[in-house]
């Protein structure tokens, strides 16, 4: 039976593109949903773009016929525009007619009445609930979501015989077929046997894989402090890996070794120009022309927790490297504002990235987990020859309503991009900030 999927305008927000991923199947905009497009196509930001968008594409399909009858999308799709109706007190549902989702559901609920076999697709859990309260089949919409239990770590434990793992001590690189899946992807191998030793490994193919460098010990004088800060390491100062994705609760590092292969990369390797840094505690788009002060005043407050991470890198007796030569001492505080006059590190807000074209930087993008697929996706696009870009985040902590651990832009990276030779991931499990940060991220 053919299916009619309702959609509630949270979806058209969070995926221009949407109205197309029904295949041979009716989508219906209740025009509750046209009016709330309406009010945000002014918008500068990610979800203005997306009204605009959407609203463009519904006057393109215009051409081919009457919206309210319906016109053809994809492989015998039709979408339609219909009319909201005004809710039916005599039918005492709970909807007041006042709230525009209440209005979209009294849409579905009619449509479901009268025989259709009604989807409603919403980002909204309480408009789901609702929904559900009424009746009718709700989901989430699924395009770019993972399966988050099945997330890519980005390393492999597995049990190997004396033999391999001594030829693999003895060799540069190891060959032997079913080591790794993808490249980059990390190995630890444990020995087969009584003594138990183990070797960590680098996928270079499926089937050949190399030692981690002996050189990355120690990077802008901090050292990892676990195996999985060790491999993230390994990622983060290869120019030749120029995505990297980096998951880990609170506590467990991935800011603060990013802040310092960054800082070790421009400033001592002389490989990038600059460092770049952004986080979206403020949702992608927000004009930070509303907030007080000037630009690095508007942005420190959100900022605050990069902030703190870089005097820890730059507290007293760490050398800032030949381009940032001092003879008279600074505190770290001066060591950050130096940084910033000099061009050389940038704070900057997310939603003046679209549009730019960033080369021969080191980018970091904190908190990515609160980014959607498609704003991720913006972001990446925006690198020039020679940039790197690191994204880190905890899937655990989202801000934003309508992302959850499976749908959110950075685990949805980590899991697309796991083949490509540009790319690498590392989950990181152990918290390293403190014994009681520690206990909070596992207990609380």
């Amino acid at each position: 039976m053919k299916k009619t999927f309702v959609l509630d305008t949270n979806v058209l927000l969070h995926n221009a593109e949407s109205i197309h991923s029904f295949a041979d199947n009716d989508v219906v905009l209740p025009m509750a949903v046209i009016e709330e497009l309406d009010t945000f196509k002014r918008d500068n930001t990610e979800l203005g773009r997306n009204a605009r968008q959407v609203i463009r594409a519904l006057d393109d399909l215009r051409s081919q016929g009457n919206l309210r009858d319906g016109v053809p999308i994809g492989k015998g799709g039709i979408l339609k525009i219909v009319a909201t109706p005004t809710v039916d007190q005599t039918e005492d549902l709970g909807l007041t007619q006042t709230a525009p989702d209440n209005r979209i559901l009294w849409l579905a609920y009619m449509l479901h009445r009268a025989g259709d076999h009604v989807i409603f697709v919403s980002k909204d859990i309480n408009a789901r609930l609702k929904a559900d309260a009424l009746g009718l089949q709700a989901v989430d919409f699924e395009k770019q979501k993972v399966n988050f239990g099945d997330l890519y770590a980005g390393f492999l434990e597995l049990t190997v015989s004396t033999k391999t793992l001594e030829a693999f001590y003895k060799s540069d690189t190891y060959e032997q077929r079913g080591l790794g899946r993808y490249p980059n992807e990390f190995l630890v191998l444990h020995e087969r046997g009584p003594r138990k030793r183990t070797g960590l490994a680098r996928v270079i193919e499926p089937g050949r894989i190399m030692h981690l460098s002996n050189r990355l010990e120690k990077v802008w004088n901090i050292a990892a402090r676990n195996r999985e800060q060790r491999m993230a390491l390994e990622l983060l100062m290869d120019p030749m890996v120029q995505i990297v994705t980096l998951v880990g609760q609170a506590g467990t590092g991935k800011t603060l070794i990013a802040l310092a292969a960054a800082l070790h990369c421009t400033l001592r390797l002389k490989r990038y120009d600059r460092v770049l840094v952004s986080r979206p505690v403020i949702p992608m788009g927000r004009d930070i022309g509303y907030l007080p002060g000037a630009k690095l005043e508007k942005i420190s407050h959100w900022m605050q927790p990069i902030f703190d991470n870089l005097t820890y890198l730059l507290r007293d007796g760490v050398d800032l490297g030949p381009r940032l030569k001092r003879k008279t001492k600074m505190t770290a505080q001066e060591k950050v504002e130096k940084l910033q006059r000099d061009n050389i590190m940038e704070m900057e807000a997310l939603t003046y990235i679209r549009g730019r074209s960033i080369p021969r930087q080191y980018v970091i993008i904190d908190e990515a987990q609160n980014l959607t697929p498609h704003e991720v996706k913006t972001i990446i696009s925006r690198a020039g020859e020679g940039t790197k870009m690191v994204l880190t985040g905890d899937p655990y902590q989202i801000d934003n309503p309508y992302l959850d651990a499976s749908s959110n832009g950075l685990t949805y990276a980590a899991e697309r991009l796991k083949g490509q030779e540009l790319h690498g991931h590392v989950t990181l499990r152990t918290s390293e900030r403190s014994p009681l940060a520690a206990i909070a991220a596992e207990n609380l």
